[in-house]
C-alpha cells in the first residue's frame, strides 16, 4: 500500500504520547516545531484521524491520537525485531554465534531474543539459518557451517541431539471470512478435519509433523496446496483456497484483524513444544547459553 505512515511520523506520535506534547516531542527529535506539525498534518490525512489536538498552548494527543500512538509503538517495535533479524541472516558468514532456527521460531520469537542478547552481549555477532525443523535438526546434528544451536518446532526430538523446552504453541484451523466454517457452531472434530483438502506446510517443517500426528488416526485427504512458509499458507487461506492449520503465532495479527477467522477444534491435539536443540555431548556455552536462558526466562515470563 503507498498511502501507508513512514515510521519516522510513527515514532513522532510516540514522543508526543511519552512527552507529552508536540514541542517536547519536536525536540527530542531534533526537528522544528513547523515541521514536527506537518508530519503529524500528513500522518492525520492519510489515517483520515484527528491525533493532536491543536490550542494555542500546545498541542496534546486527541482519544484517537492515544489509541494511535499505542500501535504504532508496536509498528516500531516489530521494525527493529525486523532489523536484528535481518542482521542476523546478513552476518551469517562473519558471526560470532552461529545458529539456526525453524521458520515459525524465527519468524515470531527469535528477534525478541536477540534482543536481549544484543542488550547483554553488544558485541555478539549473530549469525541465522532459517529452515524447516528437519533441516535445522540436519544442520545443527552436522555442525555444517559452525552452527552451535538450533530452535525446531517439532513434536519430537531429532536423534542424536539434546534439547530442552524453551516455548510452547498451538496449531490453529483458520479460514478466510466467507468461508463457510468461519460461521459453523459446533467444534470441528479430527475426522472432519483429516477429510478436508488443506492448505499446509510443506514435509519436514515442525507445523506439517505436529498436524500428522494429531490425525494419524485417520486417513487424511491430500493437501489442497502444499506451501513452504507461514506467509505462503496464510495468503492462500485468506484467498479462500481451503482451510489452512498453522502455529497460533504466526496468524496472531491476522485474527486479530479478522482477516482470518479461527475454526475451534473438538478432541484435537494441536499443541506442540518448541525447543532449543544441540549436538548431544556439546551444551550451548558463552553466547548459545546466554540465548538459550533468554529463551528460557521469555518462556517463564
Amino acid at each position: 500500500m503507498s498511502d501507508l505512515p513512514d515510521l519516522e511520523s510513527l515514532r513522532l506520535l510516540v514522543e508526543v504520547e511519552r512527552l507529552g506534547g508536540l514541542g517536547r516531542a519536536a525536540r527530542s527529535a531534533g526537528i522544528a516545531q513547523p515541521s514536527a506539525s506537518k508530519r503529524i498534518a500528513l500522518l492525520e490525512r492519510r489515517l483520515g484521524l484527528t491525533l493532536l489536538e491543536r490550542t494555542p498552548t500546545g498541542s496534546t494527543l486527541t482519544s484517537q491520537g492515544t489509541m494511535i500512538a499505542a500501535w504504532a509503538a508496536q509498528v516500531l517495535a516489530a521494525a527493529e525485531e525486523l532489523m536484528r533479524g535481518a542482521q542476523a541472516v546478513r552476518h551469517a558468514r562473519a558471526a560470532h554465534l552461529h545458529i539456526a532456527a525453524s521458520m515459525t521460531v524465527a519468524e515470531y520469537l527469535l528477534p525478541r531474543w536477540l534482543g536481549e542478547l544484543q542488550s547483554r552481549q553488544p558485541q555478539v555477532q549473530v549469525g541465522l539459518e532459517v529452515q524447516n525443523s528437519a533441516e535445522v535438526a540436519r544442520l545443527v546434528g552436522d555442525g555444517a557451517g559452525g552452527i552451535e544451536l538450533g530452535f525446531v518446532e517439532g513434536p519430537s526430538v531429532p536423534q542424536g541431539l539434546a534439547a530442552r523446552v524453551v516455548a510452547t504453541d498451538r496449531l490453529v484451523v483458520v479460514v478466510a471470512p466467507g468461508h463457510p466454517w468461519a460461521r459453523r457452531r459446533t467444534p470441528l472434530l479430527s475426522a472432519e478435519l483429516a477429510a478436508t483438502p488443506l492448505v499446509v506446510r510443506e514435509r519436514g517443517s515442525g507445523t506439517r509433523e505436529t498436524l500428522d500426528r494429531a490425525l494419524a488416526g485417520h486417513v487424511a485427504a491430500a493437501p489442497r496446496l502444499e506451501l513452504g512458509s507461514n506467509t505462503a499458507v496464510k495468503g492462500a487461506a485468506r484467498e479462500g483456497s481451503a482451510p489452512a492449520v498453522l502455529s497460533g503465532y504466526a496468524v496472531e495479527a491476522e485474527l486479530a484483524t479478522g482477516r482470518l477467522v479461527e475454526v475451534a477444534t473438538g478432541g484435537i491435539d494441536l499443541e506442540r513444544r518448541l525447543r532449543a536443540v544441540w549436538r548431544r555431548g556439546r551444551p550451548p556455552t558463552g553466547p548459545a547459553a546466554v540465548l538459550m536462558a533468554i529463551a528460557l526466562g521469555a518462556a517463564r515470563g
